[in-house]
């Protein structure tokens, strides 16, 4: 009986405790149910037609999926702001706790944001703004400031002075208001620089195809077309494209999306040249509203940061955008995994309803219903935790490119501007040696050697300046150990010559320590010498008057060694100063006279070719001992790295424009200077006023000279002058040499000029970029003067039996070889006139020059320069030529004859041809 009751007992208490479970089960599903429509989210687009705006849906989704309790109700106004103001007004009817919106205008959608925002419902306004201020918190980029950067970075890249087309966005829509006046405002820094064309792409591709070909008809000039979004900067590359003219401009977009058919990609791909970060602000949006909904304070404004995106970082960007992509969707992947598990949860959950009927299994998946929660919430766990190490891992990736691109532009800044900076000096010091050379010879011979000493060490100073050069080709694996056979005695003491005067002048102990007389080792003597000068410098600059520098050679056979150290008792290093002494660009602390850090860094890299090793040993305030160790022989060399011939001074192709003093003479005394009677005019164009003088006081004896300070100056006196030749600087103000050159060369006005670029940049590839703009000839700074003379002279002689070759007699329907192709097809086009109008008297200069799209003045001018003669003495000559075919060939009157090739009358026919030829028509006729 006890056991029964038990029995019943214990079944009671189990269906007692079954619907309790039942029930409880049943208000945690109507919980759950509650927690996913806790909060309803409206989110009113203006439109999803492009990716910009799919990119910001996504990225609101995204964000929304970790937070199951919202719901997030999208609208598409399909840019239409009327169709918003219904829509937002449909989401009021669900009953929203919180609306985001996009406008498509602002104007239109102004009201109905004011009254939901004065109803009490949170409003978060995203990327384009309203009318008024009637809203919660706005966020997205500062378009003007946008527009601001963009037009900052257009201005620099057309260098001050082109036209732009601006391609707008939606007529009305913020955006496009604040990028166009912030775009507008930045131009203003650059007066050169005009926006030509305005028009409005709609934010879409296919409406900037429909509408560009017209623009690009209507423009005959234009260097750059900026479009509001990197979409419509597409679209118009692809019209350009289309018609063959994408290389005459460039292209600038806004947005900066990943993916494969965004601004990253296209700016990868070279359509677009630049763009500039606009974040969607998905993210952000989402962030503000779950912390109004929970009653945080918000900030306002909530402005998103912008970047430039161009050739310059885009490795770097897509590296990191790729990696970003690649987190999102090992993100994406978990997401998934938790939905299947949500799922799995979900149908368990119905599954265990209907177990529920059966009292027997109830407690058991009660159980599982609890382990299902608990794996739930370890997921999301997971999820939190990879989502908080992506973050941190983009913010470092974005940390490390910026730094890396602040390095490289540093160091490249550094490279061309210290090697400009000491070219165009060196070129005034070593000119003005030559002259005082010349006058040495009737001085004593103390100052010819004083004279002499000032250009060797002038020479030298250029061997530095290529030093800083040495780096750029060591980091490309371009610098190449050449070694030969060598007495390294004799060359340690030829080093030491060039520094007894200083020695002397500081009286420092200078000496030679060795333990051979004659030490035959194979090195690369001119890395050697830069290797040596950079120490010795050192320690001339540090060691005080009366102070002491040694050199030692120790030859060490058995280890198969040499030794070779240079010590002195100067200003000495710190520890910290030693362990990075060889780094490059280092200074160390307090160091400011150690210039810019290059000497040792350099010194060890041309060391480590040679298979040595150097090291130093230095106490502060007692001196230092630098050690160079590297084998004997020459098996350490690859047969490339071996020259037999024994070289006992530097290759003379370092300086292959300083010539012997003895060939230095003045122009007016070489006899073979061009004739004063009827000088050639050479234009000028160069920044450094020494320079400038200089280079027009010793041309000036032969020339008349015209200068320009800048390159706009430079080229307008181009075209107003047309002069014989011009000499030009590459680095320039306002418009660099090769810009001027190409312009110049691709103008029918001034193709035909020759022109000299002169340059510190002496690089292979840079001298065949200022070749291939067209320059007839590519001079490196600093040059001998005598041989950019005779390099004028030649070009002038050239250009002088071109005119020759030209004017001379030539069959009709043959014209001579031009070398530049717009010369050849001006005179095609020329003669093809004259010979189209050859029977009409009455074509003369104007109507040809009418025809060619020249005015009268540049037509003779073209003609002059490469004919040699005028336009209406070489019509006469084609019909006189013309003519005396058709007294050969035909028979024709002499009237008929004279009629058919376009004189008035046959009496001046017969004057004209006589005047030519020397004999009158008919009795030519005769003849023949």
């Amino acid at each position: 009986m006890l056991k029964v009751e038990n029995t019943c007992l214990g079944a009671g208490f189990r269906i007692k405790w079954g619907f309790i479970l039942l029930i409880a089960l049943f208000l945690q599903g109507c919980l759950d149910k509650e927690q996913k429509v806790k909060y309803k989210i409206g989110f009113s687009q203006c439109t999803t037609a492009d990716a910009w705006r799919k990119a910001m849906d996504e990225e609101m989704k995204r964000e929304i999926s970790f937070n199951p309790e919202i719901q997030l109700i999208t609208r598409d106004a399909e840019n239409s702001s009327q169709k918003q103001n219904e829509q937002i007004k449909e989401l009021l009817d669900e009953d929203i706790d919180l609306l985001i919106v996009s406008p498509n205008q602002a104007k239109p959608i102004t009201p109905i944001i004011e009254k939901v925002y004065k109803e009490g419902i949170p409003v978060i306004v995203i990327d384009r703004k309203t009318s008024s201020s009637f809203y919660t918190a706005y966020v997205g980029a500062d378009n003007y400031e946008i527009g601001k950067i963009a037009g900052k970075y257009v201005g620099e890249m057309l260098k001050g002075a082109g036209k732009i087309i601006e391609i707008r966005g939606l007529e009305g829509s913020s955006p496009a208001i604040e990028r166009s006046r912030g775009f507008s405002e930045s131009l203003k820094e650059f007066p050169n620089v005009e926006i030509v064309q305005k028009v409005y792409g709609q934010w879409e591709i296919d409406t900037v195809k429909q509408i560009f070909p017209k623009v690009i008809e209507g423009i005959k000039e234009a260097d750059l077309i900026f479009a509001h979004n990197d979409i419509m900067g597409f679209g118009a590359y692809e019209v350009c494209k289309n018609l063959g003219l994408e290389e005459n401009f460039y292209f600038v977009g806004i947005d900066g999306l990943s993916g494969p058919n965004a601004g990253l990609q296209f700016v990868s791909d070279g359509i677009l040249d630049a763009t500039f970060l606009y974040p969607t602000g998905g993210k952000k949006a989402i962030d503000l509203a779950l912390d109004i909904l929970n009653n945080q304070p918000v900030p306002k404004e909530n402005i998103l940061q912008t970047t430039i995106i161009d050739q310059n970082n885009i490795k770097v960007m897509k590296q990191q955008t790729d990696k970003i992509i690649s987190q999102q969707k090992d993100i994406e992947k978990q997401e998934e995994m938790y939905r299947n598990q949500l799922e799995m949860y979900k149908n368990q959950k119905v599954l265990m309803y209907i177990l529920l009927i059966s009292f027997s299994i109830s407690l058991i998946f009660g159980g599982y219903i609890l382990y299902s929660l608990k794996e739930k919430q370890e997921i999301n766990n997971v999820l939190q935790s990879k989502n908080r190490e992506i973050l941190q891992q983009r913010n470092q990736i974005e940390i490390i490119a910026q730094k890396a691109e602040e390095a490289t532009q540093a160091k490249f800044k550094f490279f061309t501007n210290i090697s400009h900076e000491f070219r165009t000096p060196l070129t005034l010091i070593l000119a003005s040696v030559e002259e005082l050379q010349d006058l040495t010879k009737t001085y004593s011979k103390q100052l010819k050697k004083d004279f002499d000493l000032i250009q060797s060490n002038a020479s030298r100073l250029l061997r530095l300046v290529n030093q800083l050069m040495d780096f750029r080709k060591i980091e490309h694996n371009k610098m190449k150990v050449l070694a030969s056979p060598n007495n390294l005695v004799q060359f340690i003491k030829d080093i030491m010559a060039e520094f007894e005067i200083i020695a002397s002048k500081k009286k420092i102990d200078f000496r030679l320590i060795k333990n051979v007389s004659h030490l035959e080792v194979w090195i690369d003597i001119g890395m050697f010498d830069k290797i040596l000068f950079n120490l010795l410098s050192n320690a001339f600059k540090f060691t005080p008057k009366g102070g002491f520098i040694n050199i030692g050679i120790e030859s060490k056979v058995l280890e198969n060694k040499v030794v070779l150290s240079i010590e002195d008792n100067g200003r000495g290093m710190s520890p910290n100063h030693v362990e990075h002494a060889f780094d490059r660009f280092y200074q160390g602390e307090n160091y400011e006279t150690f210039g810019t850090g290059l000497g040792l860094s350099l010194s060890r890299e041309l060391i480590k070719l040679h298979h040595g090793e150097i090291s130093v040993q230095s106490e502060k305030g007692k001196g230092s001992r630098f050690e160079i160790t590297f084998p004997l022989g020459k098996n350490h060399f690859t047969s490339a790295e071996l020259r037999e011939e024994n070289i006992n001074k530097l290759d003379p192709s370092e300086f292959k424009y300083f010539l012997d003093s003895t060939n230095l003479v003045s122009l007016k005394e070489n006899s073979s200077t061009p004739s004063k009677s009827n000088p050639s005019t050479l234009l000028i164009i160069e920044d450094n006023h020494e320079l400038r003088e200089l280079l027009a006081q010793k041309l000036g004896e032969c020339y008349n000279i015209e200068e320009a300070a800048n390159g706009k100056i430079g080229l307008d006196k181009a075209f107003d002058k047309v002069p014989d030749l011009i000499i030009c600087d590459i680095m320039l103000p306002e418009l660099n040499g090769l810009s001027i050159t190409e312009t110049l060369k691709n103008d029918l006005r001034t193709s035909h000029i020759p022109i000299m670029l002169l340059t510190a940049k002496t690089s292979d590839e840079q001298q065949i970029e200022g070749i291939q703009s067209g320059a007839d000839a590519y001079i490196t700074k600093p040059f001998k003067f005598r041989y950019l003379f005779e390099k004028i002279k030649s070009l002038l002689k050239n250009r002088q039996q071109l005119k020759e070759r030209f004017s001379h007699e030539l069959p009709i329907h043959k014209l001579p070889r031009s070398e530049n192709k717009i010369d050849k097809k001006f005179l095609n086009d020329f003669i093809v006139k004259i010979e189209e109008n050859i029977g009409d008297p009455s074509v003369g200069v104007n109507e040809i020059a009418q025809e060619l799209g020249l005015s009268r003045v540049q037509l003779y001018r073209k003609v002059k320069a490469l004919l040699g003669v005028g336009v209406n003495e070489y019509i006469k000559t084609i019909r006189l030529k013309k003519a005396k075919q058709l007294i050969q060939e035909n028979d024709l009157t002499i009237a008929e004859i004279a009629h058919k090739v376009g004189f008035s009358t046959p009496a001046y026919f017969s004057t004209a041809f006589k005047a030519k030829y020397d004999v009158s028509p008919t009795e030519y006729s005769k003849q023949h």
